[in-house]
């Protein structure tokens, strides 16, 4: 998925806990940026997990779809049409 690293830099209002901001200051000397790297990390982990839900549902209905196929469905013999 990516993002535009070109894209322009804007102010954001967070709350955070005070503690743990200052134990991150003093393990980066650009907080922002360890944000934004953070930020598009959870992003792309976010986008992979979507894409993969996605295909395990198609895979289901797929597989759902040829077992109706060959088998019928399950209400076949109760339907009045």
């Amino acid at each position: 998925m990516g993002y535009d690293h070109a894209a322009p830099k804007r102010r954001v209002n967070m709350t955070l806990n005070e503690d743990l901001v200052e134990q991150a200051r003093g393990l980066t000397s650009n907080l922002s940026e360890t944000v934004e790297l953070l930020l598009a990390k959870f992003v792309a982990e976010g986008g992979d997990a979507a894409a993969s839900k996605q295909r395990r549902i198609e895979q289901h209905i797929a597989a759902s779809n040829a077992f109706v196929a060959q088998h019928g469905g399950w209400a076949d013999e109760f339907s009045t049409l």
